[in-house]
Formats: structure tokens, C-alpha cells, sequence
């Protein structure tokens, strides 16, 4: 199980190289544009809207403001579903007197920056795992094209339906997929994103075990339970930032640690791996002793295909 011979054959060839690193900053950039949008189209419906009233006390008469208003107030939606009607109404009429009767005749323009600071907060939420959901959406595409280059018929789950559907179309969105189901020379696999497991009690960002589709299942009869059908089990880490790398690889590098420990207790050793986007030199060296000494069947760098279309054909032949 230890990794291809020629692939990694120094710390250097685990470095994430600048470019990448700025690639990757401008994807997230675009990501976050994308995501935004949908806000900016409602401040602009909301300016129209208040635009309509000649005075911000008016803004109080109309109904349909009342929930943007909220917004533009500093009630987020989880605040919101906390109070009461009564407590909504005094929040939004003592923000219209502090600051939207203040601002005179530029009253519409301040509704609407606050409430765009509101949602960008909102955003901002959004915006701490997205580098991990980009990276996680990268290595499934991988996945997919591994598995369909080699003409192996798959299932998926999907997310929204908890069920498993046949192969994929082009349309297929990565986001709603928690795991894989295939058949290889070897046996029945299945590959699954983020799953609690049990033997460690703990997440886990990559799981591959030796079952079909139909083993896995909410109950504790499921295959997920039983620590000699896993075959692999690892950490994806898709942030970009150099910044935040180290810190990556420490999480990662702890969380590989207690597998081994959980299932060394099982008398299982399943075979571990890492994959980041952001490696930097002195986890790099760390992360290359650990394949020269064994502990890690498998490492690679998630901005460099070489290595990402490699674990993918790993995993699919194990």
C-alpha cells in the first residue's frame, strides 16, 4: 500500500507552488462573487422599494419591508426565529429612529449599506468552509473521471434524498455527493465523505471500506460499525492559505493518530493517507517522513494532478 515509487520523492515535490496558491485565491474570489450575488440583487429590489416612501417613519407602514428592515436592523435569521413579534417591532423602530431618520434625505442609501453589512456577516459564515467544500468538490470530480476513464459502473449518494443513484450525468452537482459505491477486481467498495466513525468517534473526511452501497445504513448493523471492513481512511484539507497550513496539517495529523491508535485497539490496520491543497515546506517534511516510515500509505498535494489523479486510482484499486 505505500505510494507509487518516482511520485514523491523529495519533501520539495509535496510544496504547493505560488501559482497554485494564487489560483486558488482567485477561485475562492470568483466562489465568494458567486455567492454574494443573490444579496446584491436584494438590496437593489430593497432601494426601489424604499425609494417608494418619502419619509423613514413610512417604512413602518409597509409590510413587506418589515423582514429586510429586521435585516438592515442587525437581526440576523437565527436571531429572528428567537423574538417576538413585539420584540421585532421595538428593534425596528428604534433603528429607524438612531439611524435612518439621522441620515435626512440619504436615509434609503443607509437602509440599504446596513443591510448589506448584515448579510455580508451572513456570507462570511458561509465563507469558512468553502475552501474545504472546493477542495472536497475537486477530488470527487477527480474521482468521477478516474472511475469513468477506467469504464467502472458507480453508484452515489445523494445528499438530498439519502439515497444512491446510478453513475453521472454532466450536470451532476458534486456538492450533493457523501460518498461512492463500485466494484473493483478486489471487491465491493465504498468511499464515504465525512462520516462519524465509530471505532475513532470522530469525523472522518475520507473512508474507504470493503461492503456494497446497500451495507451502509443508519442502524449499528452497518458496515461503517465493523472495524475490519475499512481499507483506508484519511484527511482531505482543501484551504489555500499558506497562512493557515500548518494548523491544517496539525488537525490532519492528529486526526490520522487517533485512527491508527482506534483501530490498532481493533487489531485493524487500515492504511492511512493525506491530501492538501496548502503544504508548505516544513509539514512537507514532516509529511514525507511519515511515507518513507509507513505511517502514511499515501500523501499528495490537491492543486497537483499528477498526485490527485494518483490517490484516486489508489483508492479505486485497493
Amino acid at each position: 500500500m505505500n505510494f507509487p515509487t518516482g511520485l514523491i520523492k523529495r519533501p520539495g515535490d509535496l510544496i504547493t507552488p505560488y501559482e497554485q496558491t494564487r489560483a486558488g485565491f482567485v477561485s475562492l474570489a470568483l466562489e465568494k462573487n458567486r455567492m454574494g450575488t443573490p444579496y446584491v440583487g436584494e438590496a437593489k429590489a430593497l432601494k426601489v422599494s424604499a425609494s417608494k416612501v418619502k419619509y423613514p417613519k413610512d417604512l413602518l407602514r409597509l409590510d413587506d419591508m418589515r423582514s429586510a428592515l429586521l435585516t438592515a436592523a442587525g437581526i440576523s435569521d437565527k436571531a429572528s426565529s428567537h423574538l417576538t413579534d413585539d420584540d421585532k417591532t421595538y428593534a425596528i423602530k428604534e433603528f429607524v429612529k438612531n439611524f435612518l431618520e439621522p441620515s435626512g434625505n440619504d436615509f434609503v442609501d443607509e437602509l440599504v449599506y446596513r443591510f448589506l453589512l448584515t448579510k455580508g456577516d451572513s456570507l462570511g459564515g458561509s465563507m469558512r468552509n468553502l475552501a474545504g467544500k472546493l477542495g472536497e468538490r475537486k477530488f470527487i470530480r477527480a474521482f468521477i473521471s478516474s472511475l469513468n476513464l477506467r469504464k467502472i459502473s458507480f453508484k452515489w449518494s445523494d445528499r438530498r434524498t439519502d439515497r444512491w443513484v446510478e453513475g453521472g450525468g454532466e450536470d451532476l452537482d458534486e456538492s450533493n455527493i457523501t460518498a461512492f459505491s463500485w466494484k473493483s477486481a478486489k471487491g465491493n467498495r465504498v468511499l464515504i465523505f465525512n462520516i462519524i466513525v465509530p471505532i475513532v468517534k470522530k469525523n472522518v473526511d475520507l473512508s474507504l471500506l470493503d461492503c456494497q452501497s446497500a451495507d451502509i445504513n443508519p442502524s449499528k448493523k452497518s458496515a461503517h460499525y465493523s472495524s475490519d471492513r475499512y481499507i483506508a481512511l484519511g484527511e482531505l484539507k482543501g484551504g489555500i492559505d499558506p497562512a493557515g497550513a500548518d494548523e491544517h496539517w496539525k488537525t490532519a495529523h492528529s486526526a490520522l493518530n487517533r485512527i491508527r491508535v482506534s483501530f490498532k485497539k481493533q487489531k485493524s490496520v487500515p492504511a492511512t493517507f493525506f491530501i492538501g491543497a496548502a503544504i508548505e515546506k516544513a509539514m512537507a517534511g514532516e509529511i514525507f517522513k511519515q511515507l518513507k516510515k509507513g505511517e502514511l500509505a499515501f500523501a499528495g498535494n490537491l492543486t497537483n494532478d499528477e498526485h490527485l489523479y494518483s490517490v484516486c486510482s489508489w483508492l479505486i484499486g485497493l
